[in-house]
């Protein structure tokens, strides 16, 4: 079953772009910040569900 948010282009393409900032980050060495910048990028997909 696909919900309604996972039909809209922009979820898709947010999607995308999380996965795309996990590959880019992958060999940063700053732990923190690797981590902050990918935390970010996960939450634009996560919230767009809600609207």
């Amino acid at each position: 079953m696909i919900l309604r948010f996972e039909r809209l282009d922009v979820w898709k393409r947010s999607c995308r772009l999380s996965c795309d900032v996990y590959k880019l980050m992958v060999n940063v060495k700053d732990n923190g910040f690797r981590d902050q910048i990918t935390r970010s990028g996960l939450s634009i997909p996560s919230n767009i569900h809600w609207y």
